[in-house]
């Protein structure tokens, strides 16, 4: 199994942690398990990347222009479904998902490595556009990532994304009708490839009924419908369908919440907004949120009422110290839950300290033996209920992504309490693993002690909001979760 080539300067070692997350996520859909994504993965992107700086090194055309290629992102997802092909003819189909050999072994893969012009319209459409222009619809349309994280990774103006992006798809459109005009077609399909066209420029137009019947049993002129309409939102799935083939709206669906994940689900750019436009993720938050608040209020009104009800006294008991000990009906906002055994920090850590110098030193009694005892973490002081904070200055989601014998891919999300203007979360491991690399952070490590660092573009976060990054890391023998996240100094609890 080969490694993963060596970058060869800065720019592409981060073009190598952005392009190796793309093919492990399709890599992962393509096989049986998470060994043989990782194999698959590795062999594609070796293959590929040496495609990409071949064609990056090779002969210029006449016109002045290199020959027509694929974005390096697309490029390698094509290496991944070419790879399992090969897999496939070299009897090591067992390892692909059986859906995918199936494929494999029909004419619609043939359409992929057959004639040119057969192609599926969106892959030559994109071809034909140039290697800046590929990338950014590429990136916009299919990776899900905001227009300003586009422009600054492509080195545009932000101000002017927006536009640029439109004039993108513009261009991709005229592409794909001039390659779909150039196909080979029956007299049918020819006869309403005008219809189509005008079809499809409108936002208000609707197909007649034959066309609408004809493109219910054509798939080359439904392809066509679904490149050259630039509206409805069709655009993506064109893209990813027309361009990795099988498994492209699944790994379409992976990456959009993937974007999410890394960049803060509901938290959209303002610049990628038109203007008017509702933010989606952010009303669902906000309705979910409030929606929660009345539950709370509801249940409490309730447990008010139940509890001035004459149950045996009179309203004149109501606040009697006899009633101290008493538990509430309803919380309506209960103490998060504790980290599981193996993520707690050793019994030597900060905590403990703290708790042995405050011995004694509580002006509040101590609860009796035995109760809630199984609810207070261990090492610790016992504080009462009023002591324990219910928001923490952040919490941390550590996500196990993918494993293999020698390394594995993970994320992590951490929500912080308070608006930050750049961040930094540090976490130890426990079994010696070792980070290799990371995307949307810069990271060092010192033993075990690992810091991840906020890139240039995503240092702000606000109040309640989230930040998030990935990295490969190695391991050997064992491989636990990290344990003593902090962010900027300030300990994370740990969500479950």
């Amino acid at each position: 199994m080969p490694d993963l080539p060596t970058p060869q300067d800065a720019a592409e070692a981060a073009l190598f942690s952005e392009c190796w997350d793309a093919v492990l996520a399709y890599a992962d859909l393509c096989t049986s398990g998470s060994t043989a994504a990782a194999q698959l993965g590795r062999e594609a992107f070796a293959h590929g990347t040496r495609e990409a700086r071949a064609a990056e090194t090779g002969p210029v055309r006449s016109a002045g222009r290199r020959a027509a290629r694929l974005p390096r992102i697309p490029l390698l997802l094509t290496a991944v479904r070419t790879t399992a092909a090969a897999w496939e003819e070299e009897g090591q189909g067992h390892k692909l998902d059986p859906d995918l050999r199936l494929w494999l072994n029909s004419d619609k893969a043939a359409r992929y490595t057959g004639p040119p012009l057969k192609r599926p319209l969106a892959l030559r459409g994109l071809r034909d556009l140039q290697q800046a222009d590929a990338e950014l619809l590429w990136l916009a349309e299919v990776e899900a990532l905001p227009l300003s994280v586009v422009a600054r990774r492509l080195g545009l103006d932000p101000a002017a994304a927006a536009d640029e992006l439109q004039q993108v798809r513009t261009l991709f459109r005229d592409r794909c009708h001039r390659n779909h005009l150039d196909t080979p077609m029956d007299a049918r399909c020819r006869s309403y490839a005008r219809l189509l066209d005008a079809v499809t420029r409108s936002c208000a137009a609707d197909a007649p009924g034959d066309l609408s019947r004809h493109l219910a049993t054509c798939v080359q002129c439904a392809e066509a419908a679904a490149c050259l309409r630039l509206h409805g939102g069709g655009l993506p799935g064109a893209l990813a369908g027309g361009v990795i083939g099988w498994g492209g709206l699944a790994y379409l669906e992976r990456r959009r919440r993937a974007a999410e994940v890394r960049l803060g689900a509901g938290r959209p750019d303002a610049a990628d907004k038109a203007a008017g436009e509702p933010e989606d993720g952010e009303q669902k938050a906000r309705v979910a949120r409030n929606g929660l608040l009345v539950a709370a209020v509801l249940v409490s009104v309730l447990a008010l009422g139940v509890s001035m009800m004459p149950f045996g006294g009179s309203g004149d008991d109501l606040g009697a110290p006899g009633d101290a000990g008493r538990q509430p009906v309803a919380d309506p906002n209960p103490d998060p839950p504790l980290p599981s055994a193996p993520d707690l920090p050793p019994a030597t850590s900060k905590p403990a300290d703290n708790a042995t110098e405050n011995t004694g030193k509580s002006e509040k009694p101590a609860k009796p033996e035995g109760r809630n005892r199984h609810t207070e973490p261990q090492g610790t002081s016992t504080p009462t209920k009023d002591d324990e904070s219910e928001n923490p200055a952040c919490r941390v989601e550590y996500d196990l992504v993918n494993q293999w014998p020698d390394g594995f891919q993970a994320t992590v999300t951490v929500t912080s309490g308070k608006p930050l203007d750049s961040w930094r979360v540090s976490w130890s491991f426990r079994d010696g693993q070792q980070v290799g690399q990371m995307w949307d952070a810069s990271v060092s490590q010192d033993g075990s002690r690992v810091t991840a660092t906020a890139a240039d573009y995503n240092k702000s976060v606000p109040a309640g909001g989230d930040l998030a990054f990935g990295f490969l890391a190695s391991w050997q023998g064992k491989n636990s979760p990290p344990y003593d996240f902090t962010l900027n100094g300030q300990d994370c609890a740990k969500t479950s």
